[in-house]
């Protein structure tokens, strides 16, 4: 399909500096295309202040503002949770919302009847993988535009001189020109003074940190807090019943405010190259290390060591952007299945960044005090001699050959 015949696209817009200018971009480049702009709500909240006025001003038909938070909570996240997927230390904050947002972008364009699906990723990074491959599953034949890949725009400088040329409103500055992606799960830095990982991050900055504080700046006196968790999914805060994307809030305030889950990592890209960043998971680090805890009662030694080296390969799979993949399904089956005696709840005390256990119980332990305890007990430790024996026996073996006795 040629420049002239796309008369009408979907720009997956933010409003952020990529997408900003992208607008004005296409109007130049593309023989002025009608363009519907299409925000994911996946709890960025204040970012979403003030975008439709942005975006018909600088030259968009419409905004379209779709509602994405509990779908990206209840089908993505919470499987990840029950399956504990991180992505070297990094709990896949932006790589959670790519594939619901890459979704909703399909189904619009098919039904706005658009000829193409815009989007800001660069041609570095992972989101343009996480995008492209949703499009791929709900519209396989839909054109996809990245301008990054096609302009002679060469970094955010020259991104922020394009946007002053054109009158395009910026919240940003070249000091405070950090690149951020942020939903409710997190918070993610990159670029400026990160792009050397012999900086130390200006955690202490005014502004800086968003989500939460410095464990430094955090109060002197810890918190308690409690989570109930029913088959792997958290169902209460502090003893108070609410859906999950309400508890990954609460977490949010009570986290950041306590200096929680704040990372800095140099992370290996799907396209190969490594990049660092800085990631605020206040709220999604204790629900992670709540499960975690939990399950240490409740799943059997077999599956939860299966469970872990499952974990990398899903954390792999989401990082990778083939969330909508038979994979997927059948991974997420054994998540399910491998939870669904992880009830009860964990009690944790908060402190200048740590996460102390502070009790665990669950209708469905395996824990058995009488079995484990020091004093007097119901295990019957004759009955290890005989255990041994057998599990010795190929070492024995081995021992014979080696000393020609076999």
């Amino acid at each position: 399909m040629e420049k002239k015949d796309i008369k009408k696209v979907v720009l997956a817009y933010s409003g952020g500096l990529d997408t900003s200018i992208i607008i004005p971009w296409l109007k130049e480049n593309y023989n002025d295309p009608e363009i519907i702009a299409v925000a994911g709500n996946v709890g960025q909240a204040d970012e979403l202040e003030g975008l439709e006025e942005k975006a018909i001003k600088t030259g968009a038909s419409k905004l379209i503002v779709a509602d994405l938070v509990d779908e990206m909570v209840e089908d993505i996240i919470i499987p990840s949770l029950k399956m504990d997927a991180k992505y070297e230390t990094y709990l896949l904050g932006t790589a959670f919302a790519r594939p619901v947002i890459g979704k909703k972008l399909a189904e619009i364009a098919v039904a706005e009847g658009a000829d193409a699906i815009v989007h800001g990723c660069t041609g570095k990074g992972n989101d343009q993988v996480r995008f492209e491959l949703a499009i791929k599953r709900f519209a396989p034949d839909m054109k996809v535009i990245a301008p990054w890949r096609e302009w002679s725009i060469k970094s955010r400088d020259e991104e922020i001189d394009y946007a002053e040329a054109h009158n395009v409103p910026l919240k940003i500055s070249r000091e405070t020109n950090y690149s951020k992606d942020k939903n409710i799960w997190h918070l993610s830095h990159e670029g400026l003074d990160l792009e050397d990982p012999a900086n130390e991050p200006q955690y202490e900055k005014p502004g800086f940190l968003e989500m939460g504080v410095s464990p430094i700046q955090a109060p002197d006196t810890p918190t308690y807090i409690t989570l109930d968790f029913e088959a792997g999914a958290p169902v209460a805060f502090n003893g108070e019943k609410m859906k999950a994307s309400k508890i990954i809030e609460k977490l949010n305030e009570v986290g950041g405010a306590n200096g929680i889950g704040i990372i800095d990592i140099v992370e290996n890209r799907l396209v190969g190259m490594k990049d660092r960043g800085v990631y605020e998971t206040p709220g999604g680090t204790i629900l992670y290390f709540a499960h975690e805890l939990l399950e240490q009662i409740t799943v059997d030694k077999e599956t939860l060591h299966v469970k872990q080296k499952l974990a990398i390969d899903y954390a792999d799979m989401i990082y990778n952007g083939k969330w909508y993949t038979p994979l997927q399904e059948a991974l997420t089956a054994f998540a399910n299945e491998s939870n669904k005696y992880v009830t009860g709840t964990v009690k944790i005390k908060l402190y200048k960044g740590n996460m102390i256990p502070a009790g665990i119980t669950s209708p469905y332990s395996l824990y058995s005090e009488s079995l484990a305890s020091f004093g007097e007990s119901d295990y019957d430790q004759k009955d290890s001699k005989g255990f041994i024996t057998l599990w010795g026996l190929p070492t024995k073996v081995q021992a014979y050959r080696e000393q020609g006795k076999l």
